[in-house]
């Protein structure tokens, strides 16, 4: 009943309301832009969170990842271009849709269905709130040493097909989170005498380099798309599809909200797994599979509910461990860290009007979604028709302008385009950037608790074996780590053969 009240409060709340109206808006927009990942929309707002107080930060950087997944399906949709990873599923059938002249059904489709596996996904994460609080008492710094070595060892699940890039990544995360002053002695480390180094490389800076100014620099090495010429889809209106219709797609959304809310939580799947995931099987439990590929609305309604039920069920681990499983819980995660906030199982107990207050804010973004999405679709078709370089050098000057907001520093604003060239060379070299950011904002959390623990027992390292949690997340992380090597020999073998 008392986090009933915390949510209500949310809801009532002008700050919150704005945050959620503001969040979805730029979501929508944002993910209609081709190249403009879930992610990247969040990290370029993360520089205007700081003033704003850690509820309406935490909602506005939420309900941004909600409005993205919506907005990537106008595109796809559209112009046969998703302007996110996960709606690439969408493409198949709703461009084809579009080219019959069903572009608006398509539309709308994507809309109640995102709708609606995104609410349904937000009730799965508020019942798994009280099971995971009972954790809370369970951890201790061996324990929190042990979760922060199983975050890592998720980058095993994260590295696209090459194991030893994705450890060399996140040593170098590792790396960079020692630089700055010691968390228990005090004393500079690889500061170079720098004063600006003394509290570190705020993980912000490298969020914004590897994602948005990696992605600004890739892009400029790209043609345009030809059929993005400024008329494209300028005639279509969206047309939202009655309650008989969504019967008659019952199976289709349960399938795609399903296979969401399991996709969700595992390290490295996500929306994009999701989406395809319930495509296929959405195809596969059909009575008229023969339709997919030629403008099934079946294939609309399916990837779409997926990759917005994720949107929810993505939080479970972020929010009660504080391992992010994908870029975007990454940036959720800076939003929280920004405030002094650490997610994991003691942010349940601690901070119980924080996440009930996230739930409320939550629930109006999906509202506002489907709201927004009514009335946003002409100003979405006029942005994703824009020339390219416009939108390139708009998007790098709110990068720096709100980088510089911070701390008024050209030396941040130096170690974002450091960052970002940093990250523009692991994209052509293939190196994933997820490991990366894992090792920066886990960094702290090792060491800190690493040390703490060898502190309790004068350097006896016996004590991660004697606590119960820490023995049984170290075993998951061998686990992991074991299955990871296996496949990769496999894959390895299989190239071989070839």
């Amino acid at each position: 009943m008392e986090g009933l009240n915390y949510a209500l409060a949310a809801l009532t709340s002008l700050p919150v309301l704005v945050a959620a109206a503001s969040g979805v808006m730029w979501g929508i927009l944002g993910g209609a832009l081709p190249g403009i990942s879930p992610s990247i929309a969040m990290a370029l707002l993360l520089p205007f969170t700081f003033d704003m107080t850690p509820l309406s930060a935490i909602v506005l950087l939420g309900a941004t990842y909600i409005g993205a997944e919506y907005g990537g399906s106008i595109p796809a949709i559209l112009i046969r271009t998703p302007g996110t990873n996960s709606a690439a599923a969408t493409v198949i059938d709703g461009y084809t849709m579009h080219q019959q002249g069903r572009g608006g059904e398509a539309l709308g489709l994507s809309l109640v269905g995102g709708t609606i596996g995104g609410l349904v996904g937000l009730i799965f994460l508020v019942l798994l709130t009280k099971p995971l609080a009972s954790l809370a008492l369970m951890f201790t710094p061996p324990a929190y040493f042990a979760l922060g070595i199983l975050g890592l060892s998720i980058i095993a699940s994260l590295s696209e097909g090459s194991l030893v890039k994705g450890l060399i990544a996140g040593v170098a995360g590792l790396m960079l989170a020692t630089i700055g002053t010691d968390p228990l002695s005090g004393v500079a480390r690889f500061t170079f005498g720098n004063p600006d180094l003394l509290e570190g490389i705020h993980f912000i800076f490298i969020m914004l380099g590897v994602f948005a100014v990696a992605e600004l620099m890739s892009k400029v090495t790209e043609r345009d798309d030809p059929a993005m010429d400024g008329s494209v889809g300028k005639g279509t209106r969206l047309k939202l599809p009655s309650l008989k219709k969504l019967w008659q797609l019952r199976r289709a959304q349960a399938i795609g909200t399903g296979l969401g809310i399991a996709e969700g939580p595992i390290p490295g799947a996500g929306g994009t797994v999701a989406a395809f995931l319930a495509y296929n099987e959405a195809k596969r439990w059909s009575k008229t599979p023969e339709q997919f590929g030629k403008g099934s609305e079946e294939g609309v309604i399916a990837p779409e509910a997926a990759n917005n039920a994720v949107t929810a069920s993505a939080l479970v681990p972020t929010l009660s461990f504080g391992i992010p499983g994908s870029n975007s819980m990454a940036i959720l995660l800076g939003g929280f860290l920004i405030h002094g906030i650490q997610p994991g199982p003691l942010l349940l107990t601690s901070n119980p009007n924080l996440v009930y207050g996230l739930y409320g804010g939550l629930f109006l973004a999906n509202i506002l979604m489907f709201a927004f999405g009514v009335v946003i679709l002409a100003p979405c078709i006029w942005l994703v028709n824009r020339p390219k370089p416009y939108l390139t050098a708009a998007i790098f000057v709110l990068v720096l302008s709100g980088i510089y907001s911070i701390n008024h520093s050209l030396f941040d604003l130096g170690i974002v385009l450091a960052t970002g060239v940093l990250g523009y060379v692991m994209r052509v070299l293939k190196f994933p950037a997820l490991p990366l950011i894992l090792g920066v904002v886990l960094g702290y959390m090792i060491e800190s608790n690493y040390r703490r623990s060898l502190l309790i027992t004068n350097g006896d390292h016996i004590v991660f074996f004697q606590n119960p949690v820490s023995l049984g997340l170290l075993i998951c992380s061998g686990l992991i780590i074991v299955l990871a090597l296996v496949t990769e020999v496999r894959r390895y073998r299989k190239v071989a053969a070839a």
